[in-house]
């Protein structure tokens, strides 16, 4: 009786066993098929359908709208079939940008950020039978037209032949554009002390600066370096002579130290 009875429980138990393994096995079987399911979705498929987030950090002045349609994406267009580089020269083709950052995150998003040109100076360009502003960036980059001078907060550049619309300056002048733009951000007091650059080339090579102070008429002549310092040290000398009853027309920092002429005298 004892015999059969550890036979019996010994049989049971190996069936047990064995369905719990052939269960274990089913089980293994459905996670592999889902697993392979969930690679083919995440890798074959799901990188071909079409982006389900496009983010656009642009700007003012340049909509989302236009933004999409400089990069030429549409509604089929999918991680895979998108290259970024491509989108980043098309969307930084356009003047108002200065640059551009285009990311993609696998599977499907999309993301565009957008830099703006930003003003160092002004100059006039005549439209019609009127004079307009026209922006100029720190690459020396005419990009924008205005509709007045008003509260600009920085200086004219004149002296510019014909000034237009996507035109640089000439390369020459590109660091005075930098010096400007750095000025602006720093001491924007200093150039707001100025209203207008004059630029005047030298009979041999290379331009002058010519300032006009917003609160003085004696102008103040600079190479085409426009440092914070040169400033500081020009509103100086314009305060000394804030008092004087003689003033000169035109102060010369060329040399690095001001000189200027008083009738006969000269300094």
């Amino acid at each position: 009786m004892s015999t059969d009875y550890y036979s019996a429980s010994g049989e049971m138990h190996v069936k047990s066993a064995g369905k719990i393994e052939k269960g274990l096995k089913r089980l293994l079987i459905i996670a592999a098929i889902i697993f392979a399911a969930e690679i083919v979705w995440l890798f074959g498929v799901s990188p071909f359908i079409p982006f389900s987030t496009v983010e656009v950090h642009g700007f003012e002045g340049l909509s989302r709208a236009e933004i999409i349609s400089l990069a030429e994406l549409d509604d089929s267009s999918s991680f895979f079939s998108t290259n970024t580089r491509e989108i980043r020269e098309r969307v930084s083709s356009h003047i108002l940008v200065e640059s551009a950052v285009v990311t993609k995150r696998f599977p499907d998003k999309l993301s565009i950020f957008l830099t703006p040109r930003e003003a160092a100076a002004v100059t006039l360009t005549t439209i019609g039978a009127r004079q307009v502003p026209l922006f100029v960036d720190r690459h020396g980059v005419f990009y924008k037209i205005g509709s007045t001078l008003e509260g600009l907060g920085v200086p004219v550049l004149s002296g510019i032949d014909n000034p237009q619309l996507n035109m640089r300056l000439p390369s020459a002048l590109v660091p005075l554009a930098e010096n400007l733009k750095t000025i602006s951000v720093s001491s924007p007091e200093l150039l707001a002390a100025i209203s207008e650059i004059r630029i005047e080339r030298k009979s041999w090579d290379g331009f002058d600066l010519v300032l006009f102070p917003v609160h003085s008429t004696i102008r103040v002549r600079v190479e085409n370096n426009l440092t914070e310092d040169t400033l500081r040290y020009m509103l100086l000398m314009l305060n000394v002579f804030n008092s004087s009853l003689q003033k000169p027309d035109e102060i010369d920092f060329r040399s690095g130290m001001g000189s200027y002429r008083i009738g006969e005298q000269s300094l």
